[in-house]
C-alpha cells in the first residue's frame, strides 16, 4: 500500500514512515513538496476507499476545509491516488488526549474542563457552520501547549453521507461505540450538534474518573447499554466532583437530545461555576454587599498596529456592558465609570474597590484586515484570582458570537440564571453585515461625546450602516437619538426633529421588541409635544428592558420639560439605580429635588453629582459637559467661586456651544446674577438653543422668570412652540 502511494502522490508528498492506524485511516508523516513543510497524511483504509468512490467524498469534504477555528486542525488538502482516499493536515506537536490518558488514567479537574472549554469552542463554531463532527472519541483530539485541538472535522460527515447504504454493507459504523450518540448509533440519517454535545459529555467523563460511561465485552454491548441503562454518575465513580459539573454532565448525557444543553457552548458555561472554588474547595460566588452578583467591563485594550481599532476595541467592551446590564440579577459598572481607567494600569482590588463590584472583566482586541484576535479574563476584585479567561481567533464575522460566548461565560463563571427573555437578550444579533457594525461603533463612540460636532459625525456614521444594512435597527435609533440631542440642544430646526420622528418610527417596525427603539421614540415623540405617546414608549422599553437607563432618563425629563415634577423625581430615581455615577442625573435630580423643598435629599445628590463629574473629568479633561454639571452641583452645595471656576473653564472650551451657554445661563440664575444669566440664555438661543418646554418649566431659573428681560427672551419662541 506504502509503495503504491509513494508512487501516485511522488510529485505532491514524500512518504517518511507509518505515524498510526485508526478504525478509518492509516496516518503517515510526510513532507509536503511543493510548500516543503511535514504533514500528516491519512489514507483511508482500501474496503472504505472503494466503498466511497472519490467525487462525492471530495465534494463533501470540502466543507470541513472552510472552517479556520484556533482548536481545530486544519484540513490543508484532499484526494485520490492509485485508488486510495486521502486527506491532510498540519503535524501538531503535541500528544493525542488518548495518548495522555493512557499515561495518566486521569486529568485533574480544572485541566480537563480548560480541555472541554476548548472543544466545545470548535464545536460550536462547525455546528453554527452546518457542520457536525459525528465522532468525537480522544483519539481525534491532539494537546499542544495546554490546549485541545480537534482533529477530522467533517470526515465521519463525509463518509456517512457519501456512502449512505453502500458503507452500511461493510460493516463499518460511522462514530466510535464508546462515544457515539443514541440516535446516531440508532442510524438516525439526520443528526445535530446534540449528537457532539453527548460525545464531548463522554469524553469529559472518561477524562474525569479513568473510564467511560457505559462498557461492555463488546460494540454491541456497549451500545445495548447506551440506550436501557441510565447514565452512572460521574460521582459515584469520581467523588471529588462538583454538583455543578455532575448536572450538566448528566444533562448532555440525555438519552433524548431535546434534553440536552441547545447548544454544545451552553454545555461548556454550565461547567464554567466548577472553576470558581476557594483553596479549601468551598463553594465561591463573587458578590458585592450582600450577595449581589457584580461586574465592571473595563475599555478592552486596542492592540492592532492600526490606532483606528480603538474605536473597536471601545465598542466591543461598551457591547458586552450593554448585554450584561439587561440581566436583572445582576448589577453592572455604566460605561462612564468603567471607562474612567481607560488607559490606566490600576490594581484590580483597586478598580473593584471603587466602582464597588465583586468582579471585573479586562481584555484585548486585535484586528488585523479580516481577522480578529480577542483575548477577556474575568477576574475576582477580592484577591485578583482568576476566574475565566479565553482567547479567541476568529474572522471578523465572528464578533458577535465572540460577544455572545464572553457574555454567557461571565453568567456561568457568576452562577447567575438567565429567564428566556434575558436569554434572547444577550444572544440577539444587531446585523448580519460586520462593516456595517463597524460603523455603528464608531457612531457610538461620537455620540457619547456628548457636543454638536459628535453628534453630526455619530448620525453619519449611523447613516453610513444603513446604507450597508438598511435593516439595522439601532443604527436608525442612533440616528433618532443624534436628530433629538441635535434639536435640543444645539439645532432647533423642525427638519432635525422630523428626522428623530421617522428614524425612531423605522426602527419600531424593524424591531418591535427593541428597548431601545422604543426609547429613541419617546425622546422624539416627547420633544414633539406628543407627551401621552412618549409616556407609552417608554413604559414599553422599560418593560421590554427593566434596566433600561436611556428609557428612564429620558422619561424623567419628558416630564420635567411637562411641568411633572414629582413624576420627574420617580424616573431619575429609577435612572440613577441603573446608573448610580451618571452625573448628568445626579445633577438634574438634585435640582427637582431643590424644586421640590427636598433640600436633604438635594444636597445629597448634588454631593454625588459633583464627585462623579470629578472623577470622570479626571480621565476626560477636556469635557465641558462635566464641568457644567459639576458647577451647578457646586453652587447647590454652596462653593460659589469653584462653580464659578468650572463654569469659565466650559466657556473656554466651547465659548459658542447652546448647550454649554444655556447650564452656564442656569448656574447664574442660581447664583442671583440675572442680567448674566439673560444674556446668557440669549446667546445660547441665537446659536440653536429651542428647547423651549424646558426652559419653561427648569426651576433652575425660576430666579429671573420676573425678570423683564426674561420676558423678552420668550417672545422669541417660534409661534408652533408656544402655548
Amino acid at each position: 500500500m506504502q509503495e503504491q502511494l509513494e508512487s501516485a502522490l511522488s510529485s505532491r508528498y514524500k512518504l517518511e514512515r507509518e505515524l498510526g492506524r485508526g478504525g478509518m485511516a492509516t496516518v503517515y508523516l510526510a513532507e509536503d513538496v511543493r510548500h516543503g513543510r511535514r504533514v500528516a497524511l491519512k489514507v483511508l483504509h482500501p474496503e472504505l476507499s472503494s466503498a466511497l468512490g472519490p467525487d462525492r467524498f471530495l465534494r463533501e469534504i470540502k466543507l470541513a476545509a472552510r472552517l479556520n477555528h484556533p482548536h481545530i486542525v486544519p484540513l490543508f488538502d484532499s484526494g485520490e491516488a492509485a485508488g486510495f482516499l486521502f486527506y491532510v493536515m498540519p503535524v501538531v506537536e503535541g500528544e493525542s488526549l488518548r495518548d495522555r490518558l493512557l499515561r495518566d488514567g486521569q486529568i485533574p479537574m480544572e485541566e480537563a474542563l480548560q480541555l472541554v472549554r476548548g472543544i466545545a469552542s470548535a464545536l460550536d463554531y462547525a455546528h453554527r457552520n452546518n457542520i457536525v463532527h459525528r465522532d468525537i472519541k480522544p483519539e481525534n483530539v491532539m494537546l499542544q501547549e495546554g490546549e485541545a485541538m480537534v482533529m477530522d472535522f467533517g470526515i465521519a460527515k463525509a463518509v456517512s453521507v457519501a456512502a449512505g447504504d453502500t458503507l452500511t454493507q461493510t460493516g463499518i459504523m460511522v462514530g466510535t461505540p464508546a462515544y457515539v450518540s443514541p440516535e446516531q448509533a440508532a442510524g438516525d440519517s439526520v443528526v445535530d450538534g446534540r449528537s457532539d454535545q453527548y460525545s464531548l459529555a463522554c469524553v469529559l467523563y472518561e477524562m474525569l474518573s479513568g473510564r467511560k460511561p457505559f462498557v461492555g465485552a463488546t460494540a454491541q454491548a456497549v451500545l445495548s447499554k447506551r440506550f436501557t441503562e441510565p447514565v452512572p454518575s460521574i460521582r459515584s465513580v469520581f467523588a471529588a466532583a462538583p454538583e455543578e459539573v455532575e448536572n450538566a454532565l448528566g444533562k448532555a448525557l440525555s438519552k433524548d437530545a431535546s434534553e440536552r444543553f441547545s447548544t454544545t457552548m451552553d454545555f461548556a458555561r454550565a461547567l464554567v461555576a466548577a472553576h470558581l472554588s476557594t483553596p479549601d474547595g468551598s463553594p465561591l460566588t463573587p458578590g458585592a454587599a450582600g450577595g449581589v452578583k457584580s461586574i465592571a467591563v473595563l475599555p478592552f485594550a486596542n492592540v492592532s498596529a492600526d490606532p483606528e481599532g480603538e474605536f473597536f476595541a471601545d465598542g466591543i467592551a461598551e457591547e458586552i456592558i450593554n448585554a450584561l446590564s439587561k440581566i436583572k440579577a445582576l448589577k453592572v459598572s455604566s460605561r462612564t465609570s468603567s471607562f474612567t481607567f481607560k488607559g490606566k494600569n490600576e490594581d484590580i482590588r483597586e478598580i473593584g474597590r471603587r466602582l464597588q463590584v465583586a468582579t471585573v472583566l479586562e481584555g484585548s482586541v486585535r484586528k488585523a484586515g479580516k481577522r480578529l484576535r480577542l483575548t477577556a479574563q474575568l477576574v475576582n476584585a477580592s484577591d485578583n484570582t482568576q476566574l475565566w479567561a479565553e482567547r479567541y481567533d476568529r474572522e471578523l464575522e465572528d464578533v458577535f458570537a465572540i460577544q455572545d460566548e464572553i457574555s454567557a461565560s461571565i453568567v456561568a463563571a457568576l452562577r447567575v440564571v438567565l429567564s428566556e427573555d434575558e436569554k434572547k437578550a444577550i444572544e440577539q444579533v444587531p446585523t448580519a453585515n460586520v462593516e456595517a457594525y463597524e460603523f455603528y461603533l464608531r457612531g457610538r463612540q461620537y455620540f457619547h461625546q456628548h457636543r454638536r460636532k459628535s453628534h453630526e459625525f455619530a448620525r453619519q456614521m449611523f447613516e453610513r450602516a444603513i446604507e450597508l444594512d438598511p435593516g439595522y435597527a439601532l443604527a436608525h435609533a442612533g440616528i433618532a437619538d443624534c436628530c433629538s440631542f441635535l434639536f435640543q440642544y444645539f439645532d432647533a430646526t423642525p427638519a432635525n426633529l422630523a428626522r428623530a420622528e421617522a428614524a425612531s418610527r423605522r426602527a419600531i417596525e424593524l424591531a418591535p421588541d427593541l428597548a431601545e427603539a422604543h426609547a429613541s421614540r419617546g425622546l422624539a415623540l416627547s420633544l414633539s409635544s406628543g407627551f401621552e405617546g412618549a409616556e407609552k414608549e417608554f413604559q414599553t422599553a422599560m418593560r421590554l428592558d427593566p434596566k433600561s437607563f436611556e428609557a428612564a432618563y429620558f422619561y424623567a425629563r419628558a416630564c420635567m420639560a411637562q411641568g411633572k415634577a414629582e413624576e420627574a423625581v420617580k424616573w431619575y430615581e429609577r435612572a440613577v439605580a441603573v446608573r448610580p455615577d451618571d452625573f448628568a442625573t445626579l445633577t438634574l435630580l438634585a435640582d427637582v429635588y431643590r424644586g421640590l423643598d427636598r433640600n436633604e435629599e438635594s444636597i445629597g445628590s448634588a454631593r454625588r453629582g459633583y464627585d462623579a463629574a470629578r472623577k470622570h473629568l479626571e480621565l476626560n479633561p477636556d469635557n465641558p459637559r462635566a464641568l457644567y454639571m459639576g458647577a451647578a452641583c457646586l453652587t447647590y452645595l454652596g462653593e460659589s467661586d469653584k462653580s464659578r471656576d468650572w463654569n469659565r473653564r466650559a466657556l473656554v472650551m466651547e465659548p459658542d456651544d447652546p448647550s454649554v451657554l444655556y447650564n452656564i445661563a442656569c448656574n447664574f440664575a442660581q447664583e442671583g446674577q440675572a442680567p448674566e444669566a439673560i444674556a446668557a440664555l440669549n446667546k445660547a438661543i441665537d446659536h440653536g438653543f429651542g428647547h423651549w418646554k424646558w426652559i419653561e418649566h427648569d426651576g433652575s431659573l425660576d430666579s429671573v422668570r420676573s425678570d423683564p428681560g426674561f420676558a423678552a427672551l420668550l417672545t422669541r419662541r417660534p409661534a408652533q412652540e408656544a402655548g
